[in-house]
């Protein structure tokens, strides 16, 4: 079949460098423009990248020789059906950036922060809250496009909890506490950058415990009047926290119930949890969206965050607690399902559902 053309904007960051390897070759999608600053405008990728090459595997050569545009031209990318977006601009830029795309037509899959409180953009964990995406009607009608909208992907830390707590939501989880412990890939560092994270934790992280505490609701609400109205509970508290880790958010989940299930019923759930990017056997999606390990000592990052191409949530040491009900630990990996590989799968989700038709 023939490949919808795609571009990605910000592509000399470290998400762009990371959505360029899940992408090199894809089954949907073929990459024919990469855009960036204007300071990269005009060179070549390899050279707008130079020394700033943060992957663990080469640079796909199909890329190296692409001539970078201006992520402000945006008539240099209306050769492409969609964007990828992961710019690093301030969030009022990215949001009056993100609705030109649009409006000229083009749809936005973004990674940015800037719009997900944009009543009627979908943020979107495919496996979760797929039917978010009807939302996308109301808000072409607000912009006044056909083809063009905005989608994004919720913040990375979240994806490390979220997923456990959802099968459990028959059950009225009334209060979570979550400590994650964040990898450094997640501030756009690798330790050759950022030799102070060696030996190191950071207990604070900009903005991360708002949105922490925030998105899951915005994710479990529902569309109504053309917009996603958020979930009034559980309440949710977190702390945010850097730690000397190259990649994988870990989370120490805490949770209280109204009617609290037995642990049986809980690991039952995580194992039989699919959706709709399992339904659809989507490229990106884990075959086993939620995996339980019985072993006290995991998950951990270095083993574990890499299941199902680093698609995969891991989960362990469920037990009961003595203030809440239970507690246990969670992992995701957040360039993969947290970023890059996150936005890959809701683009594909997009492309199977025709919202790029």
């Amino acid at each position: 079949m023939e490949k919808m053309k795609v571009g990605v904007v910000g592509a000399t960051g470290m998400v762009g460098q990371r959505f360029l390897t899940l992408l090199e070759n894809h089954p949907y999608f073929e990459v024919v423009a990469l855009a960036a600053s204007a300071r990269s405008a005009g060179k070549s990728y390899k050279e707008a990248v130079g020394e700033r090459w943060k992957m663990s595997v080469p640079m796909p050569e199909k890329y190296a020789d692409m001539i970078v545009y201006d992520a402000q031209n945006i008539d240099e990318m209306k050769k492409c059906s969609f964007v990828f977006c992961a710019v690093d601009m301030k969030k009022d830029e990215i949001r009056a950036l993100e609705e030109a795309y649009a409006k000229a037509e083009i749809p936005v899959v973004s990674n940015n922060s800037a719009h997900r409180w944009t009543p009627d953009v979908p943020m979107v964990i495919p496996e979760i809250n797929d039917s978010h995406l009807e939302v996308i009607e109301a808000q072409r009608k607000r912009l006044g496009t056909k083809r063009g909208f905005i989608a994004v992907k919720p913040n990375c830390s979240i994806q490390s909890y979220v997923p456990a707590i959802t099968p459990l939501l028959k059950y009225k989880p009334s209060i979570i506490l979550a400590t994650t412990y964040q990898a450094i890939s997640g501030a756009g560092k690798t330790f050759r950058e950022w030799p102070e994270m060696i030996d190191n934790v950071i207990p604070y992280i900009g903005g991360e415990e708002e949105k922490s505490e925030q998105e899951p609701l915005k994710i479990w609400g529902h569309v109504e009047n053309g917009e996603v109205v958020k979930a009034d509970a559980p309440l949710i508290t977190t702390q945010c926290i850097r730690v000397p880790v190259s990649d994988g958010h870990t989370a120490a989940v805490f949770v209280k119930f109204e009617n609290k299930p037995s642990k049986e019923e809980i690991i039952k759930a995580w194992a039989e949890y699919q959706g709709k990017a399992q339904e659809l056997e989507l490229p990106s999606a884990p075959k086993q969206f939620i995996t339980y390990f019985e072993e006290d000592n995991r998950p951990q990052a270095k083993l574990d965050r890499d299941i199902y191409g680093g698609m995969g949530i891991t989960l362990g040491r469920l037990r009961e607690d003595t203030v809440f009900d239970y507690k246990f630990v969670g992992l995701s990996h957040n360039t993969l399902r947290g970023a890059a590989g996150g936005a890959v799968l809701i683009a594909e989700l997009l492309y199977k559902l025709g919202y790029f038709n």
